[in-house]
């Protein structure tokens, strides 16, 4: 339209007018007016494809976790067994001191399969070793168990 030109009010269709403008525009399929948001279907199938995507990425990354913690429990179990085996071998062994706390010893086995604990590590004996192997380096604790500082052969 030029500046010249005026509007006709008689000819606007006000019925047209109406079918085009609505009391509700949140409710239309369609953008309402030209600076609207644009309105796209959505595929469905897109959507629900990457939230079963995510969901299985979120819960692999969770079941990974509890692996791992159920390692490491499996890993500290395995420690106090080895330790409980080790701290009955050291109490059915005859000791000639008394084993102070938090003091170092080391266990060994006899030709004769039997053991002994010592003060003397097994790098400190020189040539005369008085023992056919080396079991473990432990240290007493406060609650008379042993931890195992290093394991032998």
């Amino acid at each position: 339209m030029s500046k010249k030109e005026k509007i006709d009010i008689d000819k606007i269709d006000l019925d047209k007018m109406k079918e085009m403008t609505t009391d509700k525009p949140g409710l239309l399929p369609y953008a309402h007016q030209s600076g609207s948001a644009i309105i796209k279907p959505e595929d469905k199938g897109k959507i629900t494809g990457r939230a079963v995507s995510a969901m299985h990425s979120q819960t692999d990354m969770q079941m990974s976790q509890i692996y791992k913690q159920m390692q490491l429990l499996a890993d500290q179990a395995k420690a106090i067994k080895n330790r409980v085996e080790v701290s009955e071998r050291i109490y059915q062994t005859p000791m000639n001191f008394e084993p102070l706390i938090n003091h170092h010893y080391f266990l060994y086995q006899k030709d004769d399969e039997s053991d002994f604990l010592s003060m003397v590590a097994p790098e400190e004996w020189g040539r005369k070793k008085r023992f056919l192997s080396f079991v473990a380096e432990v240290k007493l604790l406060a609650d008379h168990t042993w931890e195992i500082i290093r394991q032998g052969e």
